[in-house]
């Protein structure tokens, strides 16, 4: 098969300018103020208006004193305001008045927690974008999907220590990389019938992000073929803040090679390292 390398390489420029600019979105990760862990006692944060805790029915109440409001489902609300009880792993988001920034409450690991992002966060506006290899065809790998019969559920550790995510691992993508037989487990992707992938591989800690690295790829085919473009390995937001509950890979996703593609060390956690 004949590939357009202009056209690959001009390709993988426009996915990771999106990729960014989700990331430093006036309301992205990027924003992020705070991670404040909710219990039944109310609490105030300097970055969020009100005061927050979690009531005897699992949901999340908010008490707004005069001169604080916040916009929910496109309405003002002041004094207090209960919102039904968050599933795992989802989230809502309400305005706050004045100032421009927002409030997201999650639920992460069996718990409630609040997020303020405002947009004039330090890490935002100083944001200069993420290094990365230079996309090559080398790092295109093609795979084979073989699924389970049925999903595991699998734990895996997360970026807050203490912490861990239960997702579905829905099977493993079989593939090699210079001869070598590798394998990752898969979990459900975001797109319809597409895989999800959290890995390290050896260059974990030198050039990529330690912890974890994220690859999506599309739906397998009609007998499982499936393609690895390590080119857009991309990181989780745990690279640019301490307020992220990402998820870690599973042990069996730990590479014993060097994946020379794709997203490196944010500027900002390789200046504190250095620091």
């Amino acid at each position: 098969m004949t590939v357009d390398t202009d056209s690959f390489v001009r390709e993988w420029h426009d996915w990771h300018r999106r990729h960014e600019a989700t990331l430093a979105d006036p309301h992205g990760f990027l924003a992020v103020t705070g991670l404040h862990w909710l219990g039944p006692a109310p609490q105030r944060f300097p970055d969020a208006p009100g005061a927050w805790h979690v009531d005897d029915d699992g949901g999340v109440v908010v008490v707004l004193v005069p001169g604080e409001e916040i916009i929910v489902d496109g309405q003002r609300v002041t004094g207090r305001h209960t919102f039904e009880p968050i599933a795992e792993r989802a989230s809502v988001v309400v305005g706050v008045v004045g100032g421009g920034g927002v409030v997201e409450i999650a639920r992460r690991g069996g718990r409630d927690i609040l997020r303020p992002r405002w947009p004039d966060h330090s890490l935002r506006t100083a944001y200069r974008g993420t290094p990365a290899y230079p996309p090559t065809l080398r790092w295109v790998l093609a795979g084979r999907y073989v699924p389970f019969d049925v999903p595991r559920a699998t734990t895996v550790a997360a970026a807050v220590e203490g912490l861990e995510h239960i997702y579905d691992a829905t099977g493993r993508i079989d593939f090699e990389v210079d001869g070598l037989p590798l394998s990752l487990t898969a979990f459900t992707g975001a797109t319809p019938g597409g895989l999800s992938v959290l890995f390290t591989d050896t260059t974990a800690g030198v050039t990529t992000y330690p912890a974890v690295r994220s690859l999506a790829v599309d739906a397998p085919g009609d007998r499982g073929e499936v393609t690895l473009d390590f080119n857009r390995a991309s990181n989780l937001p745990c690279a640019y803040t301490d307020f992220a509950t990402c998820p870690l890979p599973p042990a069996e996703n730990r590479l014993p090679v060097a994946v020379e593609a794709g997203e490196k060390i944010p500027y900002e956690r390789l200046a504190t390292s250095r620091s």
